[in-house]
């Protein structure tokens, strides 16, 4: 029997350290290649290790908690080669969320260049197979039906002879009865439950249509990619209320139940300590590390680095408000959340063309002698700001310039899903060129925002409410929201960053310009 150890990869560009967050197997465990092991928090964001061997867990060589340097045996896997090799059966492998985007259409937007293709492919692991891949289980065999005696075939129990009939290509398994499992997950196919496993009382006779109509009706309808939301934030989906068109659970409805399950768990009232003790027993010490100390350094770093020069506009959203309604009762956008961050999305992309100096970048010794460089980017990886339990990461959305309304309103979901679920992977936080925040979401008018290093302008997004405004000499209630920019004065002055703003402003003002 030999015993490999597996080392702390680099899974991001340049990291050097990471925290072992949680083990998913223990000593003793079977794993096959690709099985998650464990979850690491980076100084970027949290991710999961796949097992590059099968075999058998040997020790776990690194405590919970405990933060190690890239290149440190985490962990040590037996190969099972002293005896008969042991038949591993992988878990079936939770579905990662589809790239939801629509082939590309060619902008024809002067500002945006085209990337060489062939750069997107995610390496896996070299001669191993994915989780998920090999032969399909068997056919579940038809069993021949028995009737009682004296009983014909058109006899008062026809009609539940038709049912047996119609279930017994899933219902008619010979295998004795396995427990139900605690959350339905595709399979397939279906084995009979237990008798009363799903709760309900059956009848007499129907022992088995009623355990698969049971098993049936109990299962949960929501898409792969929402499966995995829910399991990774331990959401029972039969809890959740669903909303979408066909009856499934969708992400929102997921963010929904989240929200309303952190608002139940609220201790807010527990928060003072005891008033007996002394004041230093009331303090609570939490380490800075990961995502945290990556952020505070980074923002250290921009705000005593780039000199920040800071512009806000009111806006008259009307227009907006009426037009995001219309896309959600429209057709093509059935399924899909839509918001008015959508519009001031395509409203950056579209005001940076028009003013390419804020889709930059400020370059310390550049030639390497010493000499600073801007570099202006010909593509928009629109960065979108989000809060998470670990802290807050910037994942962007690449070349965002040739996505279309419906499939950059796509990429949203699945950035704010993934982040929300502290997914999100190194890869898609690196390379921005421009951040949205968008502190309207919490109720804020606006704010003064730092700089995403690497990069020299960010936009506020405030709340949107009913104010009284003045349109062609009377006071009405309009929608309103207040602008927010930060730019770099390196790069940024302050007639381009008034022009920028003032383009922005103009989209939200009237969305029909994006047509032109």
């Amino acid at each position: 029997m030999t015993v490999k150890k597996f080392n702390l990869p680099d899974v991001g560009e340049g990291l050097t350290e990471a925290e072992i967050v949680s083990w998913k197997v223990k000593a003793g465990d079977a794993v096959a290649i690709n099985d998650v092991i464990c979850e690491i928090e980076t100084a970027k964001s949290l991710v999961e290790l796949p097992s590059p061997y099968a075999g058998t867990v040997a020790e776990i060589l690194v405590a919970e908690g405990i933060t190690v340097e890239v290149g440190t045996a985490i962990i040590g896997i037996s190969d099972n080669a002293s005896g008969e090799p042991e038949t591993v059966q992988a878990p079936a492998a939770p579905a990662q969320p589809a790239d939801q985007r629509a082939p590309q259409p060619a902008a024809e937007t002067p500002m945006y260049g085209k990337l060489p293709d062939g750069d997107t492919s995610d390496a896996g692991p070299a001669g191993g197979p994915l989780v998920g891949s090999g032969p399909k289980a068997d056919a579940v065999k038809r069993r021949p039906r028995k009737r009682p005696e004296g009983e014909g075939a058109t006899g008062p129990a026809s009609s539940g002879q038709q049912a047996g009939e119609a279930a017994a290509p899933v219902a008619a398994v010979a295998a004795p009865p396995a427990p139900a499992p605690a959350r339905p997950t595709p399979t397939p196919a279906v084995e009979p439950s237990p008798a009363g496993a799903q709760g309900g009382v059956q009848a007499p006779g129907f022992t088995g249509l009623s355990a698969t109509v049971s098993g049936l009706v109990s299962r949960v309808l929501a898409k792969p990619p929402v499966r995995k939301i829910a399991r990774d934030l331990g959401i029972d989906l039969a809890d959740v209320v669903p909303t979408g068109a066909h009856g499934e659970v969708t992400r929102e409805d997921l963010v929904s139940y989240q929200s309303q399950r952190d608002a139940e768990v609220d201790r807010a009232d527990k928060f003072w300590g005891a008033s007996k003790k002394p004041q230093e027993q009331r303090i609570e010490r939490i380490p800075v590390k990961g995502v945290r100390k990556a952020t505070a350094k980074a923002m250290v770093e921009s705000a005593f680095t780039a000199p920040h020069v800071s512009i806000f506009v009111d806006v008259d959203a009307s227009r907006t408000m009426e037009f995001v309604k219309r896309l959600k009762a429209s057709r093509d956008f059935e399924g899909i959340k839509v918001s008015p961050l959508l519009i001031l999305s395509k409203a950056v992309i579209w005001a940076a063309a028009r003013n390419p100096s804020v889709n930059a970048a400020w370059v310390e010794n550049a030639d390497g002698q010493g000499g600073a460089e801007i570099h202006v980017k010909h593509y928009m990886n629109l960065g979108i700001a989000a809060a998470t339990p670990r802290g807050l990461m910037v994942p962007n959305i690449k070349d965002a310039q040739d996505l279309s309304l419906k499939e950059l309103a796509l990429a949203l979901n699945e950035l704010a899903s993934t982040a929300r679920a502290g997914k999100t992977q190194p890869a898609e936080m690196q390379g921005g060129s421009l951040t949205i925040t968008n502190i309207g979401a919490l109720g804020i008018d606006t704010g003064t925002p730092i700089i995403n290093p690497g990069e020299v302008a960010i936009v506020a997004f405030g709340t949107i409410k009913q104010k009284p405004w003045v349109l062609d000499g009377e006071v009405i209630p309009r929608w309103i929201t207040t602008l927010g920019g930060s730019f770099d004065h390196r790069v940024v002055d302050g007639d381009l960053s008034a022009r920028f703003m003032a383009d922005v402003a103009s989209i939200l003002e009237e969305p029909a310009l994006l047509l032109d």
